[in-house]
This record gives structure tokens, C-alpha cells and sequence, in this order.
């Protein structure tokens, strides 16, 4: 197949919606986990069912060894990859900084930060032209704690999704010359697994009043962002960002 998306995370909530989304769109897709295996089964179940093509491959994107092994997986398997999809991210429990030890900061940073920053070494060196590559796109996945903060519960979160912007931004740049297309999406309150990890599993109901649009948000309206970006209809965009936040 000639498009070859890699989802990371992907074995869930905007993840998952992203894998079915883009396996519709003719992608054959790798859906990388780190522990959940059967939550991955699934997505690739369904997208088999379908009659889609899809792998799911287990790496922790903060390894740089598993990273390596995850695009040479999906090289054997699937082909060069021409999507990346940086989804995989962590949160820790609901607290102010002065209450954050250093070990959860280095795996918030090493797993958000980090690991886009291994995925897309690793999608540039087989998208780009300078190394014989076809061109491709990549998309982080961004929050729009970046833009204010999350004060109080996840300064350490929303301080590594501006790492995400600033790294979207300067990556756009490096690389547009050279046929690949780098974006982002900066999701705000969103019914996903995430905030059960924080502590809140019903986060979204308690602040969504706070949204203009007085509801919280489907990760399938994420992923539909996420595929434009993706798309050929976005061909001319690069460095640039699609909040759906419901205007929050």
C-alpha cells in the first residue's frame, strides 16, 4: 500500500478514533501501544473487519531502542511509512507544581516530549527527500493546555504539549523543502481515558461549561482534524495548528 500511517498510542480514545479514520482513507495502519495489547487487538480487529490493513506493534516511545524497532517493524511489515501521527502521551494525578517530584516530570517529559521527538526523527529519515524518501505528513497531537496553562492540575502536562507547538513549528520549517507537511491539533476538553489516569474520570462533565460550546468533545471531531492535516486538501499548510477546543 502506498499509504502507511504510524499512530502512536493509537489503541485508544484519539488514537483509535485516528487508526479507524484513517484505514477508511486507504491507509494500511500500525497501531503502536505500550502495554495494552488487547485495546490495540481490537483496533486492528475492526479495521481487518473492514477490510483494512493494519498491525499493532508494542513500543514505548520513550525508548529510543523501541522507537527504532517500531518504524523497523513497520518497514517489514507494512512498508516506508508516509504518516506520523504523534499521539502518545501521559498525565499524572491532579496537582499544584510544588506538590510534583522530579520522576514524574521526567516521565511526563520523557514519554511526551521525547517520544515525538524519536517518532519524527525516525518518519524524516524515510519521508524525506534528502534521504531518498517520497515526502509525507506529520501530525502532533498538541492540547490547548499549551495556550493556558492547566493551573493547579497539570502545569508539567501542558508545559510538554508547548514543547509539541514550539517542536511543530521549528520541525515545519526544517523540513519543508523536502516534501514533508508538519501540523498540529490542539485538542481541549475531550471524552477520553486520559483524565481517569489523572485521577478525574469525569473531568469533562464538571468543566465543560467553561467551553463556549458547553459540551465537551468526541475524539472522532479530533481525528477528523488530524486527517485533514493529513490529506492532500492540506497541501499547502505546514507549521500550522487546528484547535477543537469548541472554541475555548
Amino acid at each position: 500500500m502506498s499509504k502507511i500511517i504510524v499512530i502512536t498510542g493509537g489503541g485508544r480514545g484519539i488514537g483509535a478514533a485516528t487508526a479507524y479514520a484513517a484505514a477508511k482513507r486507504g491507509y494500511a495502519v500500525c497501531v503502536n501501544y505500550v502495554r495494552d495489547r488487547a485495546a490495540a487487538d481490537v483496533v486492528v480487529d475492526v479495521i481487518q473487519d473492514r477490510g483494512g490493513m493494519a498491525v499493532a506493534v508494542a513500543a514505548d516511545v520513550a525508548s529510543e531502542d523501541d522507537v527504532v524497532r517500531l518504524f523497523e517493524t513497520v518497514d517489514e511489515k507494512l512498508g516506508p511509512v508516509t504518516a506520523l501521527v504523534n499521539n502518545a502521551g501521559i498525565l499524572g494525578r491532579q496537582m499544584r507544581l510544588d506538590g510534583m517530584l522530579a520522576a514524574r516530570l521526567n516521565r511526563i517529559f520523557a514519554v511526551n516530549v521525547t517520544g515525538a521527538f524519536l517518532c519524527a526523527r525516525e518518519a524524516v529519515r524515510r519521508m524525506s527527500t534528502q534521504y531518498g524518501g517520497q515526502g509525507g505528513a506529520i501530525v502532533n497531537v498538541s492540547s490547548s493546555a499549551a495556550r493556558l496553562g492547566a493551573p493547579g492540575e497539570y502545569v508539567d502536562y501542558a508545559a510538554s504539549k508547548g514543547a509539541i507547538d514550539s517542536m511543530t513549528i521549528g520541525l515545519a520549517k526544517e523540513v519543508a523543502s523536502e516534501g514533508i507537511r508538519v501540523n498540529a491539533v490542539r485538542p481541549g476538553i475531550i471524552y477520553t481515558d486520559i483524565h481517569a489516569s489523572g485521577g478525574e474520570p469525569a473531568r469533562v462533565d464538571r468543566v465543560k461549561e467553561a467551553v463556549p460550546m458547553k459540551r465537551g468533545g468526541q475524539a472522532e471531531e479530533v481525528a477528523n482534524a488530524i486527517m485533514w492535516l493529513l490529506s492532500d486538501e492540506a497541501s499547502y499548510s505546514t507549521g500550522a495548528f487546528i484547535d477543537v477546543s469548541g472554541g475555548r
